[in-house]
């Protein structure tokens, strides 16, 4: 994870899905980004291992005013947020194991 932030907060309204008791993983994709598939993996597998954390995954090209709202310009993209739906880390491209955990870290 690239480590910058993004100012502003996410709701469960502008997710589609409510927020993780402790942080959130929101992934932005698109139907044939094969990044996004092993993405999806990534985090699925973090959120199942991290009490309390969700992943939320969301369609780009369907959320465009959100996509273009947050400055996102590619898939996959991940938002780590807080508890609070505060956005704490920011990357574009299918993130590591470690890096998702490391973030996670930072948000609790």
């Amino acid at each position: 994870m690239d480590g910058r932030t993004t100012a502003g907060t996410l709701d469960a309204a502008q997710l589609g899905a409510e927020l993780g008791d402790r942080a959130t993983l929101v992934q932005f994709s698109t139907a044939f980004c094969q990044p996004c598939r092993a993405t999806r993996r990534t985090l699925s597998e973090v959120a199942g291992m991290v009490e309390g954390v969700a992943h939320v995954e969301i369609d780009a090209e369907a959320h465009l005013t959100l996509v273009r709202s947050l400055g996102i310009s590619r898939t996959p993209t991940v938002l780590v947020l807080d508890a609070t739906g505060r956005v704490v880390r920011r990357a574009a491209g299918a993130p590591r194991t470690a890096d998702v955990v490391a973030a996670l870290g930072e948000a609790m």
